[in-house]
């Protein structure tokens, strides 16, 4: 082993992470705000304190060496325990927060975050904002990473002890279908059953919730498409080409072609999911909470409200928690 030389800083240790996590340099600098040459500077002097090569540079993507796989288990803690002690600092003074690292799932990017972020800026004038959006289960990893602070994501499970979540709406699974192409007094199963489905995509969680839900009703549907985009399966749905399952949100968010398009209730078992902020226990004291309570108003005025005054039938399911 070399001889440890230099010393070890926080900095150095949220580099390692970031690295380890983005599996390259020039990533994890993006991630960071930094030059590619910053963070190769602090990883070698992360390396030469701790007397030991940490990354292998030479893999794409970069990989940890046992020394860089041992080290991270203690960075992961090291770095929550400062965030804790930042959190405990400015706990009697949201203001004194300056930093807020938050992961929204898509279907909110457009409209829900801009304005949240928007009356967050207003209340902590100091703090930086750093956005990342994606699909739920790439949020929650993130989470467990540490690489984010706060995440709006759909629930997918059980809850882990680590935890802390508020529920924030709950939605149903709806049918969207070619306007005009389903008689709704006649056998809408029938007839959606002669068109093809396109299914969104079963790398996502959502996906694979679909799937299962069809699975358990023993239904057989043609499905010709599976696509990973909103704006996609609807622009196939309004030029006629298939039907689908997604949730209102979904529908929404995919604004250009909902005049070609409408939604009907499932015509089998009904299916829904809900959507929770969640973070790490303990860490942002009452951040977590007050960032759900500025977000329910916002789904209600923004999401909610339009949906269930377009499309009365919706307001039973979907709904702020």
């Amino acid at each position: 082993m070399v001889q440890p030389t230099g010393r070890i800083t926080l900095w150095g240790i949220e580099v390692f992470l970031a690295t380890a996590e983005e599996g390259a340099v020039s990533a994890a600098a993006r991630r960071l705000g930094a030059s590619p040459s910053a963070i190769s500077q602090q990883l070698t002097a992360l390396e030469a304190a701790l007397g030991a090569a940490l990354v292998d540079r030479a893999t794409r993507p970069v990989t940890l060496t046992p020394a860089g796989e041992i080290f991270r288990r203690r960075a992961r803690r090291i770095v929550a325990e400062a965030r804790q002690a930042r959190a405990e600092v400015a706990a009697q003074d949201l203001a004194a927060l300056t930093d807020f690292r938050l992961g929204m799932i898509e279907d909110f990017d457009a409209d829900v975050t801009p304005r949240l972020l928007s009356e967050m800026a207003e209340e902590l004038q100091a703090c930086r904002f750093s956005l990342e959006t994606g699909p739920s289960h790439r949020l929650l990893d993130a989470l467990d990473a540490g690489a984010l602070d706060v995440i709006v994501a759909a629930d997918m499970g059980a809850a882990a002890d680590w935890m802390e979540i508020h529920p924030l709406m709950q939605e149903p699974f709806v049918a969207a279908v070619p306007k005009g192409r389903i008689d709704q007094g006649g056998d809408v199963l029938e007839q959606l059953k002669a068109l093809p489905l396109i299914q969104y995509t079963q790398r996502h969680h959502m996906g694979r919730q679909i799937a299962a839900h069809l699975a358990l009703q023993n239904l057989t549907l043609a499905q010709r498409f599976e696509l990973d985009s909103y704006h996609a399966i609807m622009a196939m749905v309004a030029g006629g080409a298939g039907w689908t399952i997604l949730t209102p949100l979904g529908y929404l968010r995919a604004q250009r072609f909902r005049d070609q398009a409408e939604l009907l209730p499932l015509p089998f078992a009904p299916l829904s999911r809900r959507i929770s902020l969640k973070a790490r226990k303990g860490v942002l004291q009452d951040m977590p909470a007050r960032v759900a309570g500025r977000l329910r108003p916002l789904l209600q005025e923004m999401i909610v409200g339009p949906a269930t005054a377009r499309m009365p039938w919706l307001a039973e399911d979907l709904k702020v928690l």
